[in-house]
This record gives structure tokens, C-alpha cells and sequence, in this order.
């Protein structure tokens, strides 16, 4: 079932994938476009419960515990958002915090209206295709708002808890024993590189292990927040691993030169 915003359908009817939207996210600058998030776009019914006519079970997993079924909830619930947070709703409606995107956003006032369930300016008149263009629109529009959040005090004590979660994924390194890592983007434009982790411990990146979070755009993190999350939480800077591999032949460790 596709989301709904004010009773007009985000895609057509039966679509379980992402449609095209000609928005690409090509890492490096290379003008790939990435792999569809195989995730479903609709938001959590506020019907009591739907019963099963030949069952007659009733299926409340649309009504139990759903608190907020606001746009921001259910897009950060989509399968591969795991590495953004909520973002305040009265952070997003302080036009300073938002200056300057609006000509890097189509659609602008459309996608922020949508980001905050006002859907007043999408009228039903809209087309499928103008819909899916402003769905598309919002998801840019809520990552390049996301990237200024988070390296504010509010948003680095909301990454701060998934972090010690371990939400953010942990070093696939050996020697690093499983620490968690943060996000981190390549570049701060749109479309100019896919989301990386970073490791403290380390100090590398690597590529997401969820094939759906490798396909986020970097800019919905930007390259500041790892680098400023752990200097303001500098207890949470692991030390620096001891190990590493020696390379050995036959019990010998080479020689420098013969490396």
C-alpha cells in the first residue's frame, strides 16, 4: 500500500519498490544511479484493526503501539534510514535553519509541507507522476535538513543514543574488536557520494554492511558530524588498536623491503 499524504497516493496501487524518480546518487561523481530501496513507501494505518474475513483474526499491528505515525516517524522507520534520527519539527520550521536549500530542492514548498504533514498545498488534482516527484523531493529535502540537525547540541544527544546502540553498524576490522562506527558523508552536495561509516578507533571508512543503507546519499550526513560528535563527547574516542598484523612466512616475519 502506497503512503498517503491527505488521501492522494504517493505511487501507483500494488508498487512494493521505490519508483523512478530521475534523482540519481552517483558516488565519487561517477553519474551511476543506485541500486531502488526494496522497501515499501506507505505510512501505518490509524484504522482500530482489520480483520481477516476467511480467518477471522484480527491483524493490530497497524494500531498497537503506533504513537506517531507522522511523516518524519515513518520515514526514519523505512528500512535502510536506520543511520538518521528525528528531526525536531520546530527545528524544521525556523526558515534560518533551512536557508539556502531551497534552490538545491524541486518542489520546495511542496516537500516541506509534506515533511510536516501539511497537506494542504497537495491538491488531488496532482498527477501520479508530479506526486512521486514531490515524495521524491521531501526525502532530499528531510536528508539536507538532517545533516544541519544533528551537528547541533539536540541532534548530536539523539545520534549520541543510537550510537551506544550500535544502530550505526560496528568495524568489519579484526583488531578494532567490533567497535561502533558513526556515518559519515564524502561530500556535503547532494548526489556527490553515498553514505560511509567511520570508525573511531581506526579512523577509516568503510561501506555500510546493509545493502539499503549503502544506497543513502552522504549529503543527509555531511562530513562534519562524526569529527564533531567526538570532540564534544570525547569519552566516547576509543583508544587506538595495539594489534595489527605481522606478516610472516614460515614462522619469519618479512623484511620491510620484500613487502
Amino acid at each position: 500500500m502506497p503512503y498517503v499524504a491527505g488521501g492522494v497516493a504517493m505511487v501507483t496501487s500494488g508498487s512494493k519498490k521505490r519508483p523512478e524518480s530521475g534523482l540519481e546518487y552517483g558516488a565519487g561523481g561517477s553519474g551511476k544511479q543506485a541500486k531502488q530501496h526494496d522497501r515499501q513507501l506507505h505510512r501505518p494505518s490509524n484504522q482500530p484493526g482489520i480483520v481477516d474475513s476467511e480467518s477471522g483474526e484480527t491483524d493490530l499491528s497497524t494500531s498497537e503501539g503506533e504513537e506517531d505515525s507522522s511523516w518524519i516517524s515513518w520515514f526514519c522507520a523505512l528500512r535502510g534510514n536506520e543511520l538518521l534520527c528525528k528531526v525536531d519539527e520546530d527545528y524544521i520550521r525556523d526558515d534560518f535553519n533551512l536557508c539556502g536549500l531551497r534552490g538545491q530542492v524541486p518542489h520546495y514548498d511542496h516537500a516541506l509541507d509534506m515533511i510536516l504533514d501539511d497537506d494542504s498545498s497537495i491538491s488531488g488534482e496532482m498527477d501520479g507522476e508530479e506526486l512521486i516527484e514531490i515524495e521524491h523531493a521531501a526525502e532530499l529535502l528531510y536528508g539536507l535538513i538532517h545533516a544541519r540537525f544533528i551537528v547541533t547540541i539536540r541532534g548530536l544527544n539523539a545520534m549520541q543514543a543510537k550510537y551506544k546502540t550500535a544502530e550505526f553498524g560496528r568495524c568489519p576490522r579484526v583488531f578494532c574488536a567490533g567497535q561502533p562506527c558513526l556515518p559519515v558523508g564524502i561530500s556535503d552536495t547532494p548526489r556527490n557520494g553515498l553514505v560511509k561509516i567511520f570508525c573511531p578507533k581506526c579512523e577509516d571508512l568503510y561501506l555500510p554492511r546493509c545493502k539499503y543503507q549503502s544506497d543513502m546519499d552522504g549529503a543527509y550526513v555531511g562530513t562534519t558530524f562524526p569529527h564533531l560528535y567526538l570532540m564534544t563527547f570525547p569519552s566516547c574516542k576509543p583508544a587506538k588498536p595495539t594489534q595489527s598484523l605481522i606478516p610472516r612466512v614460515f614462522g619469519f616475519k618479512l623484511h620491510n623491503n620484500s613487502r
